[in-house]
Formats: C-alpha cells, sequence, structure tokens
C-alpha cells in the first residue's frame, strides 16, 4: 500500500513538474510576443503580479465559499512576487494554486455529503447576504458547514420559487418539492466536484490556461490566450455544423453556456421559446443521454451535440425572469450565409431602404466569395431598384469584425478620402483612405447604433459622423478603437495563440473613440442600456486620447442637421414607446444599482425575491414585442426569389417580425422624412 501511494505521489509531482515548465515556456514566449507586438506593452512588475493574482483568485473562488482565509493568505504571498517568477522563468507558484484548490475542493465535496444527509429547518433566521462587488477571504474553517448550508438552502428555496407564480400552490406542496429540489441541488453541486477532482490533469491544464489568459488581459481587455482546448473546438463546433439547431452558442461573464443568437428560420426559431441570453442548464437526446451543463464537461456536451446521429435534442434552458422550460429539438440542414447582410424596404410616407449587417464578416469563411461591403452594395442596388429615398443602416448589436471591410463600406458613401489614422506602438501613423472614386449610394443615411456596437461598427459610424454623412440615432457605442491579430507562439507548432492588440485607430480629426464610444446626433432610450458592459467597465481598457493628425478631408454639407436633431428630440420626448423604455429603465436601474437587503432562509422571503422582477418582466416583454406603425416587405428582386424557397420563406417571416418590432426604425424614418420636407 505504502508503495502504491509512493508511485501515485511520484507521479502526481511529475506530472506538476511537466506543467510548471510548460506554463514557464508558454508564459516566456507570451510575454516576449507582447513586449514585441502590443501596441502599449507594460513592464512585468509589481502591477501586473497584483493584477494577475488578484483576478486569478476570483476564478477560483468568485463566492469566496472555497478557500479559508488562512488558506487566502498563504497564497497571497505571491501576490507581489508573480512578476519576479515570471522573468525567473520559474512558474512553481502554480504547485501552490493546484494544492489548495484541490485541497478546498476535496473538502467541500466531504461537506456536502455530510449535510446532504441532514434534514434542513426552514424556519429559522439565517440569511443570506448579496453583495455586487467581491467579499472578502474571510472563511473560518468551523464556519465552512453552515456556509454551505445556507447556500445550497437558499438554492434549494430558489429553485422551488422559479417553478411557479403561485406562492400558496408551491406552499401547499412544499415537502414533496423540497425533497425534488433536494437532490437535485446536490447531485449538480456535488457532480460538478467531482468532474474538476476526477479530471485531474484537466484540471490543471485549465488553471493553467486561466492564469495565461489572464496575463495576457492585464495588458488590455481584448489580448487573450487560446489554446486547441474543448471550448474553443465546441464553440466551433456549434457554428459550423451542418446539421444544426439554429443557435449560436456563448459564454457569458460566469461561463455559462448561453444562447448568443437564434438563426431565423432554423429548429429554435421555429418553437418561439428561446431568447437571447437564455441560460442552458441541460442537454439530452432521444437514446436516454443526459447531461446537466453545470457540471458534465465541455467534451461531453459537445459530443452529444454534434454527433449527427443525435437529431432530436431536448434543452432545457432557464429565462431572464428564472423561469425553466425544456424544449426538444429536430436539427436541420443550415446555412451559414444565412447571418449574412439583408434588407427591406420600411415604409411611414416615405419609402426607405433597410438594411442591416449583423458583423463585418469578410469571405465569409470560404463559403462566398464576397464580403460584408460588396454585400451591402448589393442590397443598395436592389434597394434602388424600388426607387427608395432614403436608407438606414442598422448597427445595432455588430460587434464588429473585417477592418477591411469596414473602409471599403465608408469608401461606398464617400467621394475620395481619408477613414481613419492607424497608430501602432511606435508612434507611427498610417492614414486609411478611400481611394475610389465616387460613392454607391448619394441619398440620405440614418445610422442605428447601441451599447453593443462596437470595434469595426464603430470605425464606420465615425467616418460617416465625421463627413457629416449619415445622422447617427440610437445609444452610445462600446468605445472599443483598438485593433487585433492572432499570432501563434510557435511558427512551427501552432498549437498556442494570442490574439494581440497591435494598432489603435483614431478618427481623422484626431479625436478618439476609445472608452468615449460614437455619440450619437440623436440619443434614444434603449433597454438595460445603463447596464450594458462597455470598454469603460475593464480595469486594463486603454487609454482615450487625442492626436495630432495630418488628415485632410472635406465633410459634407451639415445645413440641415440642426433642424432635423429639434424635430427628432422634439418627437422623441412626446414618443409613448420611448417614454416606457425611459421608465423601464429607471425601474431596471434601481434594481440593478441599489443594495440588496439580506433574503432569509424561509421560503415566503425567497420566493419574494425572486419573483420580485416578475412585472418589471412582463413589461419589458410588451415593450420588446410591440410592433411599429412602419409597413415593411421586401424589394421586388428578394420577392420573386422567395417564391421558389420555402426555407428562405420562413427565414423571411421571422427578420419582418424583428423589424417591425423595432421602434428606432420607425424614429429613423420619421428624420427621413424630416429631410427631404426640409430639402424641398
Amino acid at each position: 500500500m505504502k508503495k502504491l501511494s509512493l508511485v501515485l505521489l511520484l507521479t502526481t509531482f511529475s506530472l506538476l513538474g511537466q506543467n510548471e515548465v510548460k506554463t514557464c515556456e508558454t508564459l516566456s514566449k507570451i510575454n516576449a510576443l507582447i513586449q514585441r507586438d502590443h501596441y502599449h506593452p507594460k513592464p512585468v512588475n509589481d502591477s501586473l503580479s497584483v493584477f494577475v493574482f488578484d483576478s486569478f483568485l476570483d476564478v477560483l473562488d468568485a463566492n469566496r465559499n472555497l478557500f479559508t482565509k488562512i488558506e487566502y493568505q498563504k497564497l497571497r504571498e505571491h501576490r507581489l512576487q508573480l512578476d519576479n517568477y515570471i522573468l525567473q522563468n520559474n512558474c512553481s507558484f502554480m504547485n501552490d494554486f493546484v494544492a489548495v484548490y484541490k485541497l478546498a475542493l476535496t473538502r467541500k465535496k466531504k461537506v456536502l455529503e455530510k449535510i446532504q444527509k441532514e434534514n434542513f429547518d426552514y424556519t429559522t433566521n439565517d440569511s443570506v447576504k448579496f453583495s455586487k462587488k467581491n467579499f472578502p477571504f474571510d472563511l473560518v474553517s468551523t464556519d465552512i458547514e453552515r456556509v454551505w448550508r445556507k447556500r445550497i438552502k437558499y438554492d434549494i428555496l430558489e429553485d422551488i420559487s422559479k417553478l411557479s407564480s403561485n406562492l400558496d400552490s408551491l406552499t401547499q406542496n412544499f415537502p414533496k418539492l423540497e425533497k425534488t429540489a433536494k437532490v437535485k441541488i446536490f447531485d449538480t453541486n456535488l457532480c460538478k466536484v467531482n468532474s474538476i477532482l476526477e479530471g485531474n490533469n484537466r484540471l490543471e491544464n485549465d488553471l493553467q490556461n486561466n492564469f495565461l489568459n489572464i496575463f495576457c488581459t492585464y495588458f488590455d481587455p481584448h489580448s487573450n490566450y487560446f489554446s486547441m482546448d474543448a471550448k474553443s473546438s465546441f464553440m466551433s463546433g456549434l457554428s459550423m455544423s451542418n446539421l444544426s439547431l439554429g443557435l449560436n452558442i456563448g459564454f457569458n461573464e460566469k461561463e455559462e453556456i448561453i444562447i448568443e443568437e437564434i438563426v431565423p428560420g432554423g429548429p429554435a426559431a421555429k418553437t418561439d421559446k428561446f431568447d437571447k441570453d437564455d441560460v442552458i442548464l441541460k442537454v439530452s437526446n432521444t437514446k436516454g443521454d443526459e447531461y446537466s451543463v453545470s457540471c458534465a464537461s465541455i467534451e461531453k456536451i459537445g459530443e452529444l451535440i454534434f454527433s449527427d446521429s443525435n437529431v432530436e435534442i431536448e434543452l432545457t434552458i432557464q429565462k431572464k425572469n428564472g423561469t425553466i422550460q425544456s424544449v426538444l429539438l429536430r436539427k436541420q440542414v443550415m446555412k451559414t450565409t444565412e447571418n449574412a447582410v439583408f434588407s427591406y424596404i420600411a415604409e411611414a410616407e416615405t419609402k426607405i431602404g433597410y438594411i442591416n449587417i449583423p458583423s463585418f464578416y469578410s469571405n465569409f469563411n470560404g463559403y462566398s466569395i464576397q464580403g460584408c461591403a460588396d454585400d451591402v452594395a448589393k442590397e443598395i442596388v436592389k434597394l434602388q431598384q424600388d426607387n427608395v429615398e432614403g436608407l438606414v443602416i442598422d448597427l445595432q448589436n455588430n460587434g464588429g469584425g473585417s477592418m477591411e471591410e469596414a473602409i471599403k463600406l465608408a469608401g461606398m458613401f464617400l467621394d475620395i478620402g481619408p477613414v481613419s489614422v492607424l497608430v501602432n506602438n511606435k508612434n507611427k501613423q498610417t492614414i486609411l483612405k478611400d481611394g475610389n472614386r465616387g460613392s454607391v449610394y448619394n441619398g440620405p443615411i440614418v445610422l442605428l447604433i447601441n451599447g453593443n456596437s462596437a470595434s469595426a461598427s464603430e470605425f464606420f459610424a465615425a467616418s460617416m459622423q465625421d463627413y457629416n454623412r449619415a445622422i447617427i440615432i440610437g445609444s452610445k457605442s462600446l468605445g472599443k478603437a483598438s485593433m487585433q491579430t492572432i499570432l501563434p507562439l510557435d511558427e512551427n507548432n501552432q498549437q498556442d495563440f494570442v490574439k494581440l492588440t497591435i494598432e489603435k485607430f483614431y478618427r481623422i480629426t484626431g479625436d478618439s473613440h476609445q472608452i468615449k464610444g460614437i455619440v450619437p446626433d440623436i440619443a434614444l432610450p434603449v433597454l438595460f442600456d445603463s447596464i450594458t458592459q462597455r470598454e469603460i467597465s475593464f480595469k486594463t481598457a486603454l487609454k482615450y486620447d487625442v492626436i495630432a493628425t495630418k488628415a485632410r478631408f472635406n465633410p459634407f454639407s451639415k445645413t440641415y442637421f440642426p433642424k432635423i436633431i429639434e424635430l427628432s428630440n422634439s418627437r422623441v420626448k412626446n414618443a409613448a414607446h420611448f417614454n416606457e423604455i425611459s421608465l423601464a429603465n429607471e425601474q431596471i436601474n434601481a434594481l440593478y444599482n441599489n443594495p440588496k437587503k439580506p433574503t432569509r432562509l424561509i421560503f415566503k422571503d425567497v420566493f419574494n425575491d425572486i419573483h420580485e422582477i416578475d412585472s418589471l418582466w412582463k413589461k419589458v416583454k410588451k415593450i420588446v414585442e410591440s410592433e411599429s406603425k412602419n409597413t415593411i416587405s421586401n424589394n421586388s428582386y428578394d420577392l420573386e426569389k422567395l417564391k421558389f424557397d420555402v426555407f428562405q420563406q420562413d427565414i423571411n417571416r421571422f427578420k419582418i417580425k424583428e423589424v417591425k418590432n423595432n421602434p428606432y426604425l420607425e424614429e429613423a424614418i420619421a428624420i427621413i422624412n424630416d429631410y427631404k420636407n426640409l430639402n424641398k
């Protein structure tokens, strides 16, 4: 037995030693790459050490219920030393993090197994506290059972509360519901712990990858480390699969798997049961395979979803209001290009062309010769054949993409001239120009943006604003004015990559929208706007500044702009729909910003806590689903094509409904009407 233990011990140290060497080699290569090519490389010093340490501990124990105060203090000895270790190529410190993390997880498992056998009392005066800021690491070993008992009790009561909005009904059936919820909550927690502990080597790799990524984000939030790991294959598999559920999946800040986009006309869209940001809780197939996302490995979930033999998949999702539902989906072949640019004719007094640009894609992964800009040009040609009198370009929720496409697109609406200024880490300025004479479209343009319009979207919007070529409406954009490229750490062994910020771009005026964002000419109320995460919320975001530039340009006349803005502001002020959004935002802001009181661990209190937002959620849903007064129709060219494509007809119906629910389009049309009337 002793011999076996010794072998296991030696094996463990051997693995730790191998990981230690690999971590140091990778860190050294990352640092060399960053110091050489990053736009604004920072020294590896105590400032880096503190940021990396604090961020890493936040990843390992975000809720402060895993490490004791003594364990934290032991690890804290590394807080001001990480920079020295990195420069000395000594990564043995990772052994301490791995060892303490495993010890804490093993202890958590034992505590859960112990309290699982208890009968919980839901009539005590115990309560739980909530905070948007991280709690301190002040957990005492003698309090661990009490802390986890309270946490599990709250989770059980929360789980029951989400089953229904009828308190009396749930209270009547509480004993039975509590028994079921208790099994579920303990199973989920234990499953998650076991999954981490049993994947011994994977645990160390995950910690290493997290550490490397945090190291990169110290230099700026958009520089990241990428390995050939399960997460990237999982995400790429979902987006590239021929047989698809019609959902684009992502991760939120809690590392939960969420629905990022519902593909129009796909299996998910047809059910009308999914919304953006729904959290996926469970995945199962018709063969009896079932995985809880909270505890199963990404590989297992991905394997279940990707296999073409699993044609039918059931997803259990949690909505924003907390309700949980299961939806059975049957996969179908999806065309990736359905996420491309699309257009409609929108009418309210004036016939205008509406163009939606979901992203600044380029060459669409080989599915098309053209990119985003060329696709927009095609849509403009179609719309002009139907004699539109203005153009609305929708960049809401467009996270960016190819800068080359953004430059080409700007050039389609300008005659000739500079569109932006790029600056590298040697302070060298490169003026980006539209070198093509003439433009594709010369009429009035309104651009729609919001807090999720980022990067290439902001680049394009800034050039249009600087040239007075369009009126921009909506809410302030994200505020990201930097360019990234993905570089391998080793050209001969392309297994590790860094997405690196290599340049910063400025407006042709010399101003920057970094942090500042693109400020719309006409500000419109947007749901959840004040709590939308923008560039300014990142600790390591590049700073806002202004440069002197030699770029010379001839802006269009803005004679009518002041009057148009005045008319729009007056209209918005009196618009019932926008007033409803403003009132809902006041409630959202109060809910989000006001400190939350402690909740007693009795069913009624937790139920009231969970359902506090029900009325607000209904109000938000009503606002989102309200139809505008516009008439939305296809252009003549698309209408003819649709006659022979049933699949496209489904997509078309979905998109028309979405456009019809866009209140910003209604105001954009009114602005073009104003322009037309003032220009008579």
